[in-house]
């Protein structure tokens, strides 16, 4: 083993606070029982205490070889080597288990944040809009995709397979308006666009903490390819399911400096999940998809709570002003903690009016994680003594589509089965309203 004991430490410790765990084990084991994660902390305290007292015999161990070394004393230093190797073989498995439950370990939920196993849990905090009222038979957007000739469901199950789709004509101009609006927006709100890969290595997504939680929504690649020798390339690779890991990589192992935060980020990119998790949940149309494109923006600012949450809001707000602005009716849902996720300190999501579905259905979410991502990305900013912290991170969904099209073409339908585009959309559109086709 070349690394120090010390060295040891900082790498096995690095994935969150053990002291914090040590210092407030009954909150962390309400966290864990909160949101539903399988851990036992008990065991990984039971483990934190074994690699400790390997890791100070090896030091003992080593601090003896050099003694015997100046000494040279070659047969002391042999039977020295040899208890060495046998302490590094009892370490490296009774580390990689506590490695592997660390990652497990859940953030701390806000205060105000409702619990609860599921989203049945979830907490209604404000609505905007009036719902419309139909004064004729409506349809719902898989219909009208039809009889306007904008989305074939059957051929895109023919070329991809379940959940597959095409958008075409007025109906893929209409995705490309509300991407090109969104991203407008996000550069003017000063955020900075990225086009970061959409393909990605392991270490990003246990980073991020999409891995190990949610390992099953990922697609990952069969064949990775070679390398320029002809060599096999073995590190696997996965496909994103949002370009919240990958704008947060872009900053991994670094040490930011205080007047560069915060440093605000945003991207479109193509998104892909399995949808393992959700399997038998609402599979018709486009609701849950394989494939999609999204918006996404991420935060990264100092470790204060209240600038954090203050981003929190602004990034909400932002959102907010979308689905305003596209005069979609909408309500905001505070996030119970066994439907955050492991990572989040607070999560809200906005739902949009979806008529065929008589309900709300979710179109954006909004995540503050304070320094849980940090602390496994190694994501750390030097404040103005020189002394350095992890920082807090946020994202959140600026758009999603085809989803939110779900809401456009349903509430903005005609009697006769046209449907109108939203004002702030034309621009982009080039076209008022989308006909059926004759």
């Amino acid at each position: 083993m070349k690394k120090s004991a010390q060295v040891w430490l900082e790498y096995l410790f690095s994935m969150l606070d053990i002291n914090f765990i040590k210092e407030n084990t009954e909150i962390v084991k309400k966290a864990v029982a909160d949101k539903g994660i399988k851990l036992d902390i008990d065991e990984l305290l039971q483990l934190d205490n074994q690699c400790r007292e390997l890791l100070s015999q090896v030091e003992q161990l080593r601090h003896q070889r050099n003694l015997a070394a100046t000494e040279k004393n070659i047969e002391q230093g042999r039977q020295i080597k040899q208890q060495l190797d046998n302490l590094e073989d009892q370490l490296k498995p009774v580390s990689s288990k506590y490695q592997q439950l660390m990652l497990l370990v859940p953030n701390i939920p806000s205060a105000d944040s409702p619990v609860g196993p599921n989203s049945d849990s979830n907490k209604e905090i404000s609505q905007w809009g009036k719902i419309p009222q139909f004064d004729f038979p409506i349809k719902d957007h898989i219909e009208l995709g039809k009889i306007q000739n904008i989305i074939d469901l059957e051929a895109g199950t023919k070329t991809s397979g379940f959940r597959g789709y095409y958008l075409k004509n007025q109906g893929a101009i209409l995705h490309w308006a509300l991407l090109q609006f969104a991203l407008g927006k996000m550069i003017n709100q000063g955020f900075l666009p990225m086009v970061p890969p959409t393909l990605v290595k392991e270490e990003v997504l246990i980073g991020s903490g999409h891995f190990p939680f949610g390992k099953e929504n990922i697609y990952q690649i069969a064949n990775p390819g070679k390398i320029e020798s002809g060599e096999e390339v073995k590190n696997p690779l996965y496909l994103t399911g949002t370009s919240e890991p990958t704008l947060l990589a872009y900053y991994m192992d670094k040490t930011l400096a205080a007047e560069d935060l915060p440093i605000k980020v945003c991207a479109l990119t193509q998104c892909y999940r399995s949808e393992v998790g959700d399997y038998g949940r609402d599979t018709r149309g486009l609701f849950r998809l394989h494939e999609f494109t999204k918006v996404e923006q991420v935060v990264i600012c100092q470790n204060d709570l209240t600038e954090s949450e203050k981003w929190f809001a602004k990034m909400q707000q932002i959102s907010e002003e979308i689905l305003q602005e596209l005069e979609l009716p909408y309500h905001v849902i505070q996030t119970s903690t066994g439907d955050m996720g492991a990572g989040k300190y607070r999560m809200n999501d906005l739902e949009a009016w979806m008529p065929s579905r008589g309900k709300y259905g979710e179109t954006h979410s909004c995540s503050s994680l304070t320094d849980w991502q940090a602390r496994r990305l190694n994501l750390k900013f030097k404040d103005q003594d020189g002394q350095t912290f992890y920082c807090y991170t946020l994202n959140n969904t600026v758009i999603a589509s085809p989803r939110i099209l779900i809401a456009i073409l349903e509430n903005f339908q005609q009697e006769d089965g046209s449907v109108a585009v939203p004002h702030v959309l034309r621009k982009y559109t080039g076209f008022d309203i989308i006909q059926p086709k004759k």
